[in-house]
């Protein structure tokens, strides 16, 4: 059950719909169980209903037991979507739209999110200010100690910080609603313990650049130094030149980074760009 959207009948309705969209638009969901595009729309409007966290309710209405009301807000085919606020009839939208418009139609009529400490940690470290934003994110845990999301954050900036032992201390914990997120961080940790003399390695491949498992081991160390595109160039070269090399390692490597990088959003075209040269590699 979500506290933000409900079933409604004709006899709840003033108590369910007119009363709270004083305050928060309601989405009214016309709906019938033999409607199929219904069972798109349905399930999407309940996930955004939960993830915009109460910005608006969805109530929903089966059409078929309820024809009084399908017919007073003059409903003519289903799905069919009404919005109301402070009692009258703002917006409505008959079928079902992808989510993409769904969400520009709901952001157009809902207020804006407040700004979390999640929020204000994010844009100190997008300033450069981690230590600032680490700060923020333990304010953050303290208040909500569920919040993995938070957790997770701070997980991160550590890393970033060099502090990987605290980063560990907080990845050791169990994380249910962001497993994949703490996976992927715990896979970028790994990578931050393969450190080695780049300088070093560097010079073994320019004495021959055919050295792969200098060229490797150069990847795991631009990785472990946060320098991921040169990684994964490097593990590239390693499949151009020879993709069986110890079994394929170069290939590995790459999805190695590619699952440690998967969970954050800032490293998406830096992931889709090398997909897609591995791809034109091995074919």
């Amino acid at each position: 059950m979500s506290a933000y959207s409900f079933d409604v009948s004709i006899e709840d309705f003033e108590a369910k719909v007119f009363q709270p969209s004083a305050e928060t638009p309601v989405f009214v969901d016309f709906w019938a169980s033999w409607c199929e595009p219904c069972k798109v729309l349905k399930p999407m409007l309940e996930k955004l209903a939960d993830e915009y966290g109460g910005r608006f309710l969805l109530a929903k209405v089966d059409a078929d037991q309820n024809p009084e009301l399908a017919q007073h807000f003059g409903v003519r085919s289903i799905p069919s979507v009404k919005v109301l606020f402070r009692g009258q009839l703002v917006d409505e939208f008959n079928g079902a739209l992808p989510e993409s418009e769904l969400r520009a139609f709901i952001d157009r009529l809902v207020p804006p999110a407040q700004a979390t400490l999640r929020d204000e940690a994010a844009a100190l470290a997008a300033a450069g200010q981690l230590d600032e934003a680490l700060a923020v994110l333990v304010r953050a845990c303290r208040e909500k100690p569920e919040d993995e999301g938070a957790r997770l954050d701070a997980a991160d900036l550590l890393m970033q910080l060099d502090r990987h032992d605290e980063a560990g201390q907080i990845l050791g914990g169990e994380y249910v609603k962001e497993a994949d997120r703490a996976q992927a961080l715990r896979s970028r940790l790994a990578l931050a313990a393969g450190g080695a003399d780049t300088a070093a390695l560097e010079a073994r491949l320019a004495a021959d650049e055919n050295d792969h498992a200098a060229r490797l081991e150069l990847s795991r160390a631009y990785a472990a130094a946060g320098r991921y595109r040169e990684a994964l160039e490097a593990a590239l070269e390693v499949v151009r030149r020879d993709r069986f090399f110890a079994e394929g390692a170069g290939r590995q490597a790459m999805l190695q980074l590619f699952q440690a990088l998967g969970s954050e959003a800032r490293y998406d075209d830096l992931i889709r760009e090398f997909r897609r040269a591995l791809s034109a590699a091995l074919n």
